[in-house]
């Protein structure tokens, strides 16, 4: 299973060693993650790995291996109730690895490990704020529905509206203090033109609520989530015409203008700038939408 995730062309793969790692095999699992991420895949762009809960008290021998690992980027950390979870994350980081942890960024000789929460129960989400400050490494968020569930005795429907609360308060935190990353739920439903339908649907409704991915249970999910979560042509052709427009307009000392009838001013300036940049980090042709529009004028 390893050596099949280098094939893949993903922006992260988190490898396990929590729920789906028996006990007895958990000291096994630690170290052949650690031999395995000796080296990088060329698609993989974060290689992550989930260990087992703070209060588990695995944790430590997880992260005293997996540490040792150069190909590593970013460590999850499941059931993240409170701050201090994620502060007894981040000392033993800057414990093993004190010269990628450095006072000064310019002086580490790597980028650091990045940490991602699982928000995984209501003491989480009504901690949300004081979990996103707990950590400098902290760099997103990923909402747990099933553990939520069990937490909250909730049934899961395919509207998904008995999240909607936990969701838009997970989105709207990462928003709030500047975390990049805002991954939704995974959707259980994938197999043949239904589930694909389902797992289309619920990218569209979670990217609506403001998250920028969503996890992954089987590969056959990717190519679904990363065209829905990417701009799509009519939001790049939007973006740019807006941003070419506005180039143009700054210069003649318009902070208001006009486009196809609609007012555009900052905030959707900002919106469509956001927009192209998301585009150029996906890989989409940015420069040849750019050149068809060049000639827009703002009205």
């Amino acid at each position: 299973m390893l050596d099949k995730s280098r094939g893949l062309s993903v922006d992260c793969i988190a490898y396990d060693l929590e729920d789906s790692v028996t006990a007895s095999k958990k000291p096994e699992a630690r170290t052949n993650i650690r031999h395995f991420l000796q080296t990088r895949s060329a698609g993989v762009k974060e290689n992550a790995v989930r260990i087992n809960a703070v209060d588990s008290g695995l944790a430590l021998d997880d992260l005293t291996e997996v540490l040792k690992s150069p190909g590593l980027d970013t460590i999850i950390v499941p059931k993240a109730n409170s701050p201090s979870d994620l502060i007894f994350v981040t000392d033993v980081i800057r414990h093993t690895l004190p010269e990628r942890h450095t006072k000064d960024p310019s002086k580490a000789t790597a980028p650091p490990i990045n940490i991602l929460a699982l928000v995984e129960s209501a003491r989480a989400v009504t901690d949300i704020t004081s979990i996103c400050r707990a950590s400098p490494y902290l760099s997103g968020l990923i909402f747990a529905a099933e553990d939520f569930a069990l937490d909250l005795s909730l049934t899961r429907t395919p509207s998904l509206l008995e999240f909607l609360f936990a969701r838009s308060a997970i989105a709207t935190a990462c928003r709030a203090y500047n975390l990049p990353s805002t991954i939704d739920l995974v959707c259980t439903f994938y197999r043949g033109v239904e589930g694909q339908q389902r797992l289309k649907e619920e990218c569209i409704g979670g990217k609506g609520l403001g998250f920028n991915g969503k996890q992954c249970i089987h590969p056959d999910q990717v190519e679904v989530i990363q065209d829905a979560f990417a701009p799509s042509v009519e939001e790049l052709q939007w973006a740019v015409r807006i941003t070419t427009a506005d180039q143009k307009a700054e210069q003649r000392g318009r902070g208001a203008w006009t486009l196809d009838g609609q007012m555009i001013d900052a905030p959707v300036v900002g919106k469509a700038r956001s927009i192209v940049r998301k585009a150029e980090a996906c890989g989409l042709e940015v420069a040849s939408v750019k050149g068809k529009w060049k000639d827009q004028e703002p009205g």
